[in-house]
């Protein structure tokens, strides 16, 4: 089993050893200078969001953003948005990844308890705190809890994975996607010392003007240079998702620190998933223990993100075939 893989890691210990699968420790009392910033940082996140409430709607919120960063955008291109909102979470301790599943799993099922899903990666020995260190962990928790098809994409985010990114959420179905967080939650590069877990609900793509499937598309009457895809009630052909017209790409994304929808360009994305390589010094030496892969961060996170597909009665036969293959 994928649990036997890994590790369990203390900011206390010098080496790593492998268990035989003992029940996760209990979590160690915040005793150091480390642990009570890291719980400061906490508190203020969590006050900030407690202060606010989410904006709700497919495209309400995109649009304002967009708005907002219109001169950045080129109208030589076809602009394209499609999104389906998710709800937001404020995380409580390292939980993005959990959050985001959570946050991910409401297209996918009607309801889900934040707290069932942390039982169920704790009892499978995927994480300790609520972190997840691990893509392909996190796909086999995400058909555990959402009862959905989880689809792990590997060996970067570029090329044809960058394409399968964008034409699942143009077909509006979420990807969770590990990445670098800079202060203002944004992709950065630190070499996974801000290792951090978004999903991805929604696509803007920038196309050259009269592409093939640019007309399936309304403008939108407060912003008419962007086109929204309005039908929801059957699947669509993505716009230029294989070919050389689509020319910008941006994915609209949420995180639990924040409450926000943001958008961010797809290629600074992958870069900063690709260069996930170690955990923060600060962390080891928290005294906290972690569960990690086999190989580290690298190994179970850089070039990897995962797909949630809605599961159909036909996938039910082959359900069992991608669990063996994920183990």
């Amino acid at each position: 089993m994928v649990v036997g893989s890994s590790l369990w890691i203390s900011g206390k210990m010098s080496g790593c050893s492998m268990p035989h699968l003992p029940p996760p420790p209990p979590a160690l009392p915040p005793s150091t200078g480390a642990s009570q910033n890291s719980s400061e940082k906490k508190k203020l996140y969590q006050t900030i969001g407690s202060n606010r409430s989410p904006v709700e709607g497919d495209y309400t919120e995109p649009l304002l953003i967009i708005r907002h960063r219109e001169s950045s955008f080129s109208r030589a291109l076809h602009w394209t948005l499609v999104n389906t909102y998710v709800p937001s979470l404020i995380q409580d301790g390292p939980q993005c990844g959990l959050v985001a599943l959570w946050m991910a799993a409401h297209l996918l099922r009607p309801s889900i308890d934040m707290g069932a899903i942390f039982q169920a990666a704790l009892a499978r020995g995927f994480t300790a705190q609520g972190e997840m260190f691990s893509a392909r962990n996190m796909a086999l928790l995400a058909e555990e809890v959402c009862g959905c098809k989880a689809e792990l994409l590997s060996g970067r985010l570029s090329g044809r994975n960058a394409t399968r990114i964008i034409k699942h959420l143009w077909n509006r179905q979420p990807v969770l996607i590990p990445y670098d967080e800079d202060y203002n939650h944004e992709p950065c590069q630190r070499s996974g010392h801000k290792a951090h877990w978004a999903v991805a609900s929604g696509v803007l793509l920038g196309m050259d003007q009269g592409d093939p499937g640019t007309d399936i598309t309304q403008p939108d009457p407060t912003l008419p240079w962007i086109h929204l895809l309005q039908d929801f009630s059957s699947p669509s052909t993505c716009p230029s998702a294989d070919n050389s017209h689509l020319k910008e790409v941006y994915i609209l994304a949420k995180q639990g620190k924040s409450l926000r929808y943001q958008l961010w360009n797809l290629d600074d994305v992958i870069r900063s998933n690709e260069q996930l390589r170690a955990l923060d010094p600060q962390r080891c030496g928290d005294g906290t223990m972690y569960v990690l892969p086999q190989g580290g961060v690298e190994a179970g996170l850089a070039g990897q993100a995962v797909l949630l597909h809605v599961r159909t009665l036909c996938d039910s036969k082959a359900h069992k075939m991608d669990l063996n293959s994920l183990q």
